[in-house]
């Protein structure tokens, strides 16, 4: 499997404390509820001693009364839960908005997302310096991993591409991401033919890869699944896989006997729920996972409810990354009646696939399509509403947060070092003035965010909301 580049920088190894009278740590957390993110229990009144990125000690806190920190937080009645993951974002929108972008990073970290997975933009080279910047410890923001720029055919719409139509062009296309050492390939669909986008997958895979993509229409998702996909972008492709007669259909596409928009209708009028759940089973047994991104659908699906003009989000962003919204909003607003319902209808569905992706194994991956070009989905405040959408959809509130604080780091193989607030784990930390297994929201609540070597505590993660509105006043 590829190394995580600057990732993992900094030491894992454990301090030896010879005598606990005398504990010393860099960061001690005093009296913390600490939620398993497993099991859901709370075990309370645990010391958490931190050394350099890493979490040295837990103790209950009669046998740890004389361990001392360098910087000590008191977290008597509070939740200490691993740092958030949002696993589908995007910086982009050419190198006049690089400025914006990284400003981005900060609202990252006030929201406690200490993690994101970058899905491929236009301005990769920035992202990667970014990346070892925040590794390093010199720029503040989220750990980033990144796709670079992703895979796509000749005359794709989306900028910063690489565009290839062969099998020579692919390889030179992936030799072109082993030398920026990315931590991921994404795959889409707007122009790559599909048996080129299967050799695509199969390709990265070989090369140790994880991959992530859109699937092209012409293609069952079992076919990509089985070529070694690992993550599916965006539900919408999965209410298209539970169609019972799902392969039927697109071959009868793909030989002309339909076109698109009637191999679309047959494909939602044969939607089966049985047929969907042993679907998902295959996708689970060959290890593909789901990342709805259901805050982006939801918000364009109900446009004429709201038109997000009075976000306060809003004051946080350049205006060039809010221009970019454009090209949606424009979209959605010249729909008609029927097409408006048609969207409130195929959201809807999509939502009520949560519990029937859960039931057949699959692991839901948090993600929220945070960035440019994706209208009013607002960087680190968009993936609080997101868990809200899983919880709201039938996911219980532990469920809800083990899309983001497991599954994001299982899908790089990472669950050695993130996941759970365990000894010899990174020290990306929340503390939380709720319970978020009794209310997801209470992932808002946060007292101290602690990011690896750095504290910081909720009047400074608020100081960097007011920098960040000041900036573009």
């Amino acid at each position: 499997m590829k190394k995580i580049g600057l990732f993992l920088l900094g030491s894992l190894l454990l301090t030896a404390c010879e005598n606990d009278s005398k504990t010393q740590f860099d960061i001690l957390i005093k009296n913390a509820n600490i939620v398993d993110t497993g099991s859901g229990n709370i075990i309370e009144g645990q010391h958490i001693g931190i050394n350099k990125d890493t979490i040295a000690r837990i103790a209950p806190y009669d046998a740890a009364e004389n361990w001392m920190g360098t910087q000590t937080v008191d977290a008597k009645d509070k939740y200490v839960i691993p740092g958030l993951w949002d696993m589908h974002v995007h910086f982009g929108g050419g190198d006049t908005l690089i400025t914006e972008n990284k400003n981005l990073l900060p609202l990252y970290i006030a929201n406690g997302v200490t993690t994101v997975r970058d899905c491929a933009a236009d301005i990769s080279p920035e992202v990667l310096k970014w990346k070892e910047q925040v590794g390093m410890g010199t720029l503040l923001g989220p750990s980033i991993l990144t796709a670079g720029p992703k895979l796509e055919g000749k005359n794709s719409i989306w900028p910063g591409d690489l565009e290839i139509e062969d099998e020579p062009e692919l390889l030179r296309a992936l030799d072109s991401l082993d030398k920026l050492q990315v931590d991921f390939v994404k795959i889409t669909d707007n122009a790559l033919d599909p048996q080129l986008f299967l050799k695509s997958i199969k390709e990265a895979t070989k090369r140790g890869y994880k991959t992530s993509g859109h699937i092209p229409f012409e293609l069952t998702i079992n076919e990509a699944s089985e070529a070694g996909q690992r993550t599916v972008e965006h539900m919408g492709y999965m209410l298209k896989a539970g169609s019972s007669q799902e392969a039927e259909i697109i071959d009868r596409f793909k030989k002309g006997g339909i076109d698109r928009e009637t191999a679309q209708i047959q494909l939602d009028q044969t939607f089966d729920r049985d047929a969907a759940i042993a679907k998902y089973r295959k996708l689970a047994d060959n290890g593909t996972a789901v990342v709805p991104t259901f805050i982006g659908s939801k918000i364009i699906s109900y446009l004429e409810q709201d038109d997000h003009l009075s976000d306060p989000e809003l004051k946080y962003l350049g205006p060039g990354l809010i221009k970019t919204y454009d090209w949606r909003i424009e979209r959605a607003n010249k729909a008609t009646q029927e097409e408006i319902e048609a969207r409130h209808d195929r959201y809807r569905k999509t939502v009520d696939l949560l519990p029937l992706v859960r039931e057949s194994g699959m692991d839901i991956i948090a993600g929220t399509d945070a960035g440019f070009l994706n209208s009013y989905i607002y960087p680190g405040f968009a993936l609080h509403d997101e868990l809200q959408i899983f919880v709201d959809g039938g996911l219980t509130p532990l469920q809800a947060l083990q899309t983001s604080v497991i599954n994001g780091p299982k899908y790089f193989d990472l669950l050695d070092y993130y996941g759970s607030v365990e000894e010899g784990k990174v020290a990306d930390l929340l503390i939380l003035e709720r319970n978020p297994i009794k209310d997801i929201g209470a992932t808002k609540t946060i007292h101290t965010l602690i990011k690896k070597t750095k504290v910081y505590n909720k009047g400074q993660l608020n100081q960097l909301l007011v920098e960040m509105a000041q900036m573009y006043r």
